[in-house]
């Protein structure tokens, strides 16, 4: 079964068990049973020692994947401390008099998401928990703001030159190659996620729900913003701390930006003499995350107790408040870690480099929308855009080398990062998705379920973006043509909306 399609049946068994029955854990862990029993040839000591010595305690010992469970850890602390102060509270009371639509809180969700693009950890827990107090205030479902925590998450990292997700493409680059000019390099050529900030602005302006999005904005407007059976936060941020104001959201989530942003520039070797886009490009997310996060966090709680606005029990309630509060999203990164290294030992990345290396002579006109449909279906079935860079970038590289001058190569490492993302955006076992469903505190599934048909939409067009770009090799043809075509979508999509609400 090693490197064959077979290496893909866990990801789709545990996805296809997730979107049928609805609930993630047991599909999940169904589909890590399934890839021990295909790595153990169905032995049962086997099986078990793969699973869980093999795949989740090595996941559990992996010190990057600590680390990003000790982020959440403290960003989870930090929320909890910033409802507990009331300062999410003011905000939402602040943003209310400032934002008067259910469309200006959508399009400041966006802007929010857009302003932080240093990390999609970072991105989604963060434009979570400052927008809620609003959207919530405007009647905009939960599933709606996971799916603009979402698409404002990575596809906004992947084009930001100074991001981690800028930081990990350079590191897949092969020897010799400057990773960073490469990434900037590609940035025109990235149509999923040019597209998918160009579609979710326009959904916004223009009111246009469809799918089972459609059902849960309606129920929004009629005062359910959560549609699925849920633990609400609502109340509690209506009677947390009378004496918060907006600066006790403000301070933490800035110190939070700056403090996580001098993180990941000291795990870089700035501070040994490295310049700053050097140490972003050498950064390590994981440590700069939790170096940051941390300092951030005892900003939070000295700034908390001198101002007088929670005593100091209180803070340490916050603790175990805000661990409990990530635990669901903690189950689901693990399962979902184990589930890739149950993919990883069935070599699913030699099966997809086989496919890729075999059409590159005889389809090169097409390559580029090869490589992305390619990149969706691994990164979809693997839930990591990241592990879909390190297996196809290089390929793409070896088949068209960059010192041959051919802009092919440009076009499919970009292809590669769109579909990455594309996938990763759709699919349940990703991680970003989760941190999405986290933000928001949304049903995982329902997020799922309501931000698919969007992104297979843009998806669709990128596809066809990339067809014109392996042909036409112009960027601005290509990138002309897609926006025509994503336009003339939405503008169809709009008006079939307003008939179906007259026809009610």
């Amino acid at each position: 079964m090693y490197a064959t399609f077979w290496a893909l049946v866990p990801p789709i068994v545990a996805i296809a068990l997730a979107l049928i029955t609805k609930e993630v854990y047991s599909s999940l862990f169904i589909g890590i049973l399934v890839g021990g029993l295909f790595y153990s040839n169905f032995s049962f000591v086997g099986t078990l020692e793969h699973i869980f010595t093999d795949g989740m305690i090595a996941q559990l010992s992996d010190s990057y994947n600590v680390g990003i469970l000790l982020f959440l850890v403290f960003l989870g602390i930090m929320v909890s401390l910033m409802n507990k102060a009331g300062g999410s509270a003011a905000f939402g009371e602040w943003a209310s008099k400032h934002i008067k639509t259910r469309v200006g809180a959508q399009l400041a969700t966006i802007a929010l998401g857009c302003l932080i693009f240093i990390d999609d950890y970072f991105n989604c827990l963060t434009v979570g928990s400052v927008m809620r107090p609003v959207t919530d205030r405007h009647q905009v479902s939960r599933a709606k703001l996971a799916y603009l925590i979402d698409a404002t998450a990575a596809p906004v990292c992947i084009i930001a030159p100074i991001s981690s997700w800028a930081a990990a493409v350079s590191a897949f680059a092969p020897e010799g190659t400057n990773g960073l000019v490469l990434f900037i390099r590609a940035i025109p050529y990235n149509y999923y996620a040019l597209f998918t900030l160009v579609m979710m602005i326009t959904l916004t302006v223009l009111k246009i729900e469809y799918g089972p999005m459609l059902k849960y904005e309606k129920n929004a407007k009629n005062g359910d913003i959560f549609t699925f059976p849920h633990t609400t936060d609502v109340e509690e941020t209506k009677t947390a701390g009378a004496n918060g104001k907006v600066v006790d959201l403000v301070l933490p989530i800035a110190s939070l930006i700056i403090c996580c942003v001098i993180g990941m520039i000291y795990s870089g070797g700035f501070f040994e003499g490295a310049s700053f886009i050097d140490a972003f490009a050498n950064s390590d997310a994981s440590v700069g995350l939790v170096l940051g996060s941390f300092v951030a966090l005892v900003i939070t709680l000295v700034v908390y107790l001198l101002r007088g606005v929670m005593k100091f029990k209180d803070c340490m309630s916050c603790l175990t408040e805000g661990f409990k509060a990530m635990v669901p999203a903690i189950m689901i990164l693990v399962l979902a870690w184990t589930l890739k290294s149950m993919t990883d030992s069935l070599g699913a990345a030699d099966y997809v480099a086989g496919i890729v290396q075999g059409s590159a002579e005889n389809l090169q006109n097409f390559l580029p929308a090869i490589i992305f449909l390619i990149a969706v279906g691994l990164s979809f079935a693997t839930g990591t855009s990241w592990g879909t860079f390190g297996i196809l970038i290089p390929i793409c590289l070896n088949a068209f080398p960059l010192e041959s001058g051919n802009s092919l190569a440009i076009i499919c490492v970009s292809a590669c990062m769109a579909g990455a993302v594309c996938g990763d955006h759709c699919s349940p076992i990703s991680d970003t998705t989760i941190m999405s469903s986290a933000g928001a505190q949304c049903d995982h599934i329902a997020h799922v379920s309501t931000q698919m048909p969007y992104a297979l939409s843009c998806a669709a067009i990128s596809c066809v973006a990339y067809l014109v770009a392996g042909f036409a090799r112009n960027v601005v043809a290509s990138l002309v043509i897609g926006l025509i075509f994503l336009l003339l979508c939405m503008f169809i999509l709009h008006f079939a909306q307003r008939n179906a609400e007259r026809v009610e």
